[in-house]
């Protein structure tokens, strides 16, 4: 059997996450869906969105990546959530029989104001 292998990254809220003001989260929550946006056109990212009714409430996002995991780890780094503290990455590597998984390009919300506009 063949396998497909991609990237997976893990957002994760860490314990030590620095506390923002609501408009100061806000502001970095849009620079993070910013950034995650511009992954995707770039091609980068076949897949992302937030978890919902986590057990673990830690867990904040993932993400399906058509790179390398060393290359994850570098786009990442550059993420404005992940640079202020508020998000960590974990980087896996993820194996699926080939073609069990299809991806298709479709709009990702670059703020949260797109978010809830639900166009």
């Amino acid at each position: 059997m063949r396998f497909d292998q991609h990237t997976v990254v893990l957002l994760v809220r860490p314990p030590d996450a620095p506390e923002l003001p609501l408009d100061a989260a806000d502001r970095l929550q849009d620079a993070h869906l910013a950034h995650q946006a511009g992954l995707v056109e770039q091609g980068l990212v076949l897949a992302a969105g937030p978890f919902v009714d986590a057990d673990d409430d830690r867990l904040r996002g993932f993400v399906v990546l058509s790179v390398s995991p060393q290359e994850a780890r570098e786009l990442y780094h550059n993420d404005p959530a992940v640079r202020a503290g508020r998000l960590a990455v974990q980087v896996l590597s993820w194996m699926v029989p080939e073609g069990n998984v299809r991806f298709e390009s479709v709009p990702v919300p670059r703020s949260m104001l797109e978010a809830a506009a639900g166009d």
